[in-house]
C-alpha cells in the first residue's frame, strides 16, 4: 500500500507528530467534509454508547452499585 493511501485512513489518535502536517493536508475541510465527519463521530457514539446490542456484566454491576449508593445516601442522610 503506498503511505499516502495508508496515511489517509489512518485515526488521529494513531497519526505521528511528525505525520501530522501530512494527514492534516488530506482531510475534507469542506462544508460536506465537515458535517460528514461530525455524522460519522455522532453514528461511532451513538453505536458503542447508546445501540447497544447486547447487555452485559458492566451495565448490571453499574445497576447495582448505583442502588447500594442510593440506598446508602437514604440510610445515612444525616452523614
Amino acid at each position: 500500500l503506498p503511505a499516502a493511501v495508508f496515511l489517509k485512513d489512518t485515526k488521529l489518535m494513531d497519526v505521528k507528530l511528525g505525520q501530522l502536517g501530512s494527514w492534516l493536508a488530506m482531510r475534507d475541510f469542506t462544508p460536506s467534509g465537515i458535517l460528514g465527519g461530525m455524522r460519522r463521530g455522532y453514528d461511532r457514539y451513538y453505536n458503542k454508547y447508546i445501540n447497544v446490542r447486547k447487555g452485559g456484566l458492566g451495565g448490571i454491576s453499574m445497576l447495582l452499585a448505583g442502588y447500594i449508593v442510593l440506598s446508602y445516601m437514604w440510610s445515612y442522610s444525616h452523614i
